[in-house]
């Protein structure tokens, strides 16, 4: 919501902005589902062995796990925000935007990490309409403040950052009641005694889910960078390639997003009836978050290819260059997305059964293992000799590069 109205009252050099910020809020959103994810898995096994009390430890380890986690990832990035925001490919046009936006961000991060490994667990104690809300109410909090912000009091990104935060506080304070109406169990002090073998297990369980979201942030800094790099050498400039890459990206992790959810959704019931060995039901719940996966990923594909500048629009009125490389950019950076539907819940699917490390090798395979070396191979680099070609120099990996 950050990235539409920002769009509108600041331009493409707001987003522009918020894409240099983004990575870290991946980073935070990784570990708190690897925890919370973790926790998840963790408790839903626990509950269908029958085992109450190593459930409601892991639950306690899991959540003193992420309060510690989400306070020292926000102090080490604002303490060196500046090296940071060069590192995710904030340029010198977009850097005082990114330090309003990413200062403002930073100082959120435990209101958005808390809550989110809050409701994974949420979800496997039973109550997945409560986490739901949670989520909604905080969604629904910043749309509503974002606009306000933006274009009554004139805040520009700095507005868009504090309606982000507050949403994040609304979700923070449904998330943390609930702790005191768990269904299967009643938390106390003694959940709380950290285990070493607790907490490694938690870990263990989650990071798959780890992966799967921290590779979009090794993946937004590599081709934040190439994109500033080769964009200057030609038509696009530097500013339009990452802004416009940014919001496919963000619209990407808005379909990773829904597809997580389902595969999450069915996690408590793999995981409980794994536990109890009843593999029937497994094997339902399974089949049909796969077919679910596939059909949004199939809608989400042909919005991609067949109707890209529906998606562009709602970023903000821009024009010419912009909305050609927006528009190349969906239509080929996605072109596989149908696949993703699949790999998405197989991953979610082995971390549920206590597998964490098959889940994580096909987390990697498809964003770092095969992503990462292929976007450094150079091409024919003729963007270097002649800059009013309008074509790119390699990346054939990142695909839609290749082809501009």
């Amino acid at each position: 919501m950050d990235q539409i109205f920002i769009g509108w009252g600041v331009g493409y050099l707001g987003n522009g902005a918020t894409n240099a910020v983004f990575p870290i809020t991946i980073v935070a959103l990784a570990l708190c589902l690897m925890i919370g994810d973790g926790g998840a898995a963790y408790l839903s096994l626990k509950l269908g062995e029958g085992d109450i009390a190593s459930a409601k430890r892991g639950v306690g380890n899991a959540i003193v796990m992420v309060v510690v986690v989400s306070i020292v990832l926000a102090s080490v990035f604002l303490i060196f925000i500046d090296p940071i925001l060069t590192l995710f490919g904030a340029t010198d046009t977009l850097r005082e935007y990114a330090l309003q936006y990413g200062t403002i961000i930073g100082v959120g991060l435990p209101f958005m990490m808390i809550p989110g490994a809050v409701n994974s667990m949420i979800r496997a104690d039973g109550s997945p309409k409560y986490a739901m809300l949670s989520m909604a109410l905080g969604a629904v909090v910043n749309t509503i403040l974002d606009p306000v912000f933006i274009f009554v009091f004139h805040m520009g990104v700095q507005g868009a950052a504090i309606a982000t935060v507050i949403g994040q506080v609304a979700t923070f304070v449904m998330a943390v009641t609930y702790l005191f109406r768990f269904k299967t169990f009643r938390i106390d002090r003694s959940a709380f005694r950290m285990k070493v073998k607790t907490c490694t297990t938690v870990l263990s369980l989650g990071v798959s889910s780890f992966i799967t979201q921290f590779a979009i942030t090794i993946v937004m800094a590599l081709t934040n960078n190439l994109l500033v790099s080769y964009g200057a050498l030609s038509i696009y400039g530097s500013e339009i390639p990452m802004t416009a890459t940014g919001i496919v990206m963000k619209v990407n992790q808005i379909l990773i997003s829904i597809l997580v959810g389902i595969a999450v959704g069915a996690q408590p019931i793999i995981g409980f009836n794994y536990g109890a060995k009843d593999f029937t039901r497994v094997k339902k719940a399974l089949d049909i978050a796969l077919v679910a996966s596939e059909i949004i990923a199939i809608i989400a594909f042909l919005i991609f290819q067949f109707a890209p500048m529906s998606v562009v629009s709602l970023f903000g009125s821009e024009e010419g260059l912009y909305n050609e490389f927006a528009v190349k950019a969906f239509r080929i950076f996605l072109m596989l997305c149908p696949l993703t539907g699949f790999q998405t819940v197989v991953a979610v699917y082995l971390q549920a059964v206590g597998k964490p490390l098959k889940s994580a090798i096909l987390s990697l395979a498809r964003q770092i293992i095969l992503f990462v070396p292929a976007a450094e191979v150079p091409g024919c680099g003729r963007c270097a000799l002649d800059r009013a070609c309008g074509r790119w120099p390699g990346l054939p990996a990142v695909g839609w590069i290749a082809d501009l």
